[in-house]
């Protein structure tokens, strides 16, 4: 009998179909030189090598909190079907599970030990205003609260230290590898390697540090401080990143087929099939996104209470998925005019011309000559797209109309700040959080992304 009932939500059931259709593609190019070709020339940059590391980290980060089960009730009785517990966690939530319960009673400031606002007490027969001592951050200092910046410090620079020594542990590594190849340590620093290894060995040491630090700090103090009602704002981020990447990856399963289909047929058939299309995706663009989302998620929501059943996990899921689907559906005519334009040009090349006058199918005309050569649009797109995907959740977030509140995102985060920004004195580490984890993602993904519209845009030399 397994010792956890594990839960498949349907995001996290198309997540693994993603990477698993990631996988498929990344054996399939290996063994085709004109797929590779442009890959290892993406591999040679510095810059996109960099950004994949973060990117990578994100991913792991999204992928733990996308496998989910729930826990076995404890005093199980025996000869009894083992009974488990309503709450459905995830692999990250158990990981970090002393984040994830210890909660404060309101707001507090990062690495602070108190509140931050003063609550009225009585003291000594007489009534005072004080800021109250937090239950869980600096708990370990005791009375000895002056010594918080000797001890952030102090464990600081024990982080640092088993950052070094791990980074070095790798370095080591990538040297004793690049040794069998004929490659010198001093080659790997002045960066004279195939692959870039001076970049990726800089930004993994980055993130190793971060690694570090936060090991160090995390279990004794709120790094990013506490949210109105005392969770810990620095695994909120960390939740939030499985929404991000969820918005920004499924909407693009949505889109696709969509853009593939219609801008294809639209370049290849042209007259009136091409009219129809133009007209669909024209009126399309005519109706502003936002009220078209909040419709369907009102409709949606409509659709949910008529279901009981549903726990609040698989509500609040549903609705990302729904909402995925409803930025695919008013996202795709963009790509599905570009695709259109090419294939106007391609269906006049000459091997398109011959294999009409062979007398081949349109269809398989389609699927074989001009797909193949639309790739590299539908992949620079993509990639381009997806940083501005994961901005439109915190947009939709903002006015209301995003994911489901109970679910951490950072357009919750940002849209529960934007209150405490008029208060005194102001809570202003809410919006510095999802903004900093933001800002790391996107940002990465847009270096990503430009080094991959150079290396497979055949019009890039």
């Amino acid at each position: 009998m397994m010792p956890f009932d594990p839960v498949f939500l349907w995001t996290d059931r198309l997540i693994f179909l993603l990477l698993a259709v990631i996988a498929i593609y990344a054996w399939r190019a290996a063994g085709k030189e004109h797929l590779a070709a442009p890959w290892r020339k993406l591999a040679r940059r510095p810059g996109a090598m960099s950004a994949a590391v973060v990117l990578a980290a994100f991913v792991s980060i999204g992928v733990m909190d996308s496998i989910h089960f729930r826990l076995p009730l404890p005093e199980q009785k025996p000869g009894v079907e083992r009974q488990y517990a309503p709450q459905v966690l995830s692999l990250l939530d158990y990981t970090l599970q002393d984040l994830r319960d210890r909660k404060e009673k309101t707001y507090s400031a990062p690495f602070a030990t108190q509140l931050y606002a003063k609550e009225t007490v009585e003291q000594g027969g007489s009534i005072t205003r004080v800021f109250p001592r937090l239950k869980y951050g600096g708990a370990h200092l005791g009375a000895a609260v002056e010594q918080r910046n000797a001890d952030i410090f102090r464990r600081g620079l024990r982080g640092s230290g088993l950052a070094l020594l791990g980074w070095g542990v790798c370095v080591g590594l990538v040297t004793v590898l690049l040794a069998r190849r004929g490659r010198t340590l001093a080659q790997l620093m002045r960066g004279q390697t195939e692959l870039p290894w001076r970049a990726i060995l800089a930004t993994f040491g980055f993130v190793i540090l971060a690694v570090a630090l936060v090991s160090q700090w995390a279990p004794v103090y709120h790094i990013f401080g506490t949210d109105k009602v005392g969770q810990d704002v620095f695994f909120l981020s960390l939740k939030s990143i499985r929404t991000g990447l969820v918005i920004g990856t499924l909407t693009t399963l949505v889109m696709l087929p969509f853009a593939l289909l219609l801008g294809i047929m639209a370049g290849y058939f042209r007259g009136w099939i091409d009219d129809v299309i133009q007209y669909i995706y024209t009126t399309l663009n005519a109706i502003p996104g936002v009220l078209l989302i909040a419709a369907a998620v009102l409709v949606l929501q409509v659709h949910m209470d008529r279901l009981p059943d549903l726990t609040l996990v698989e509500r609040a899921d549903l609705r990302l998925l729904f909402l995925c689907m409803i930025l695919g559906v008013t996202s795709w005519t963009g790509l599905c005019r570009l695709l259109r334009a090419e294939t106007l040009k391609l269906r006049e090349m000459d091997f398109v011309q011959a294999a009409q006058a062979f007398g081949v199918s349109e269809w398989r005309i389609m699927g074989r000559h001009i797909l193949p050569n639309v790739l590299h649009i539908v992949l620079i797109t993509v990639t381009l797209e997806f940083s501005g995907l994961v901005l439109a959740e915190a947009v939709l977030a903002y006015v209301g109309v995003g994911v489901d509140p109970t679910m951490q995102s950072w357009g919750n985060m940002i849209n529960g700040a934007r209150l405490e920004l008029a208060r005194e004195p102001i809570v202003w580490w809410l919006l510095t959080a999802a903004f900093a984890f933001m800002f790391v993602l996107v940002l990465a993904a847009n270096l990503f992304a430009d080094a991959v519209r150079d290396a497979f845009d055949p019009r890039v030399k």
